[in-house]
């Protein structure tokens, strides 16, 4: 006889049945996966967190200039984005999924939206 791998209960039915039903099969990959998923579920938090602020600070229109200040204390974290953008002339746009920051002089942004095609 075979027990359950989440509760220990006998299983009934195939050989090669590892779980005495869906609810405990979900339970157990839950459990082993949730180290990873803590981990991955706090980075996408803080992700969605900075577009947020990015798409609330963006005019209609399309593009802004917003101070640091402005975005550290909307909670802007800039140690986290989805990826970087370099153009022709060598500005390096940093973008959360499709809002982006380009650093400006004297400690502003442009704010920018990148258009899907």
């Amino acid at each position: 006889m075979k027990n359950c791998l989440y509760c220990g209960k006998e299983i009934v039915g195939r050989k090669d049945k590892k779980y005495c039903d869906d609810q405990c099969r979900n339970s157990y990959n839950n459990q082993m996966n949730s180290d990873a998923s803590d981990f991955v579920r706090q980075i996408n938090g803080i992700l969605r967190k900075n577009r947020k602020i990015l798409e609330d600070l963006l005019p209609p229109d399309g593009m802004t200039k917003v101070s640091v200040k402005t975005l550290l204390t909307s909670g802007f974290n800039f140690s986290h984005h989805t990826h970087l953008y370099t153009t022709r002339a060598g500005a390096v746009y940093t973008y959360c999924y499709e809002f982006g920051y380009l650093p400006l002089e004297g400690d502003f942004y442009l704010i920018v939206k990148r258009e899907s095609k």
